[in-house]
């Protein structure tokens, strides 16, 4: 891309999300974040999370309508997406536009998506959001999933109370990965010097 027609799309990034170059795509679309008031711009960046032949751009889409709640429609048919890169987007998106709407597919998600950063990003979001109906799959995540994995169910879990949180956190501030009981920590503000305990899941 040349001097001049890098300037104009950071004038006007919107005709720039229809040109043939995807890389030119993504960077005219990344461009629309701040522009996300114009209903122009949603429309086109909308356009191409429904129809752009390449999953970078889907997903750089995904991400700038995460602060269009009236977009939300369009953003749960992109959970079908076959990349996990734009339903790792879409599960941020979701995050962010905190609409309770998005969490049975975020639980869905979090539980059993192929991808471990889509599982991250949608438990992520499911903390955000804080809907007490995520609350017995993250229980079941902290204990049983991967270390990453159990490292942000920690993080999530700090937004929700009661005693099953409890138990789960102290069992985290003895769990066998350094990542899960250093977040545990974080999450109750102190080093951890609980005994620890047998975590016993509601039951579903």
């Amino acid at each position: 891309m040349n001097p001049a027609d890098y300037a104009a799309l950071v004038r006007d990034p919107l005709p720039f999300v229809s040109h043939d170059d995807p890389e030119i795509r993504w960077l005219a679309i990344s461009s629309c974040h701040g522009r996300m008031d114009d209903p122009a711009v949603v429309d086109g960046v909308e356009q191409a999370l429904r129809s752009d032949t390449v999953a970078r751009v889907r997903a750089e889409a995904a991400e700038a309508l995460g602060s269009i709640p009236e977009r939300f429609a369009s953003l749960l048919a992109a959970t079908t997406d076959e990349a996990a890169i734009v339903r790792e987007a879409v599960a941020t998106a979701f995050g962010e536009l905190a609409d309770p709407e998005a969490v049975p597919w975020l639980i869905d998600a979090a539980a059993g998506d192929d991808d471990k950063l889509v599982r991250e990003a949608a438990i992520a979001a499911l903390g955000a959001i804080g809907d007490p109906t995520a609350l017995p799959t993250l229980l079941e995540i902290v204990t049983s999933a991967g270390p990453q994995l159990r490292r942000r169910t920690v993080v999530a879990l700090s937004v929700f109370d009661g005693p099953d949180v409890e138990s789960a956190l102290r069992a985290a501030a003895h769990d066998r990965n350094p990542m899960v009981r250093e977040a545990a920590e974080m999450v109750v503000g102190r080093p951890a010097t609980w005994e620890p305990v047998e975590l016993k899941l509601p039951e579903q």
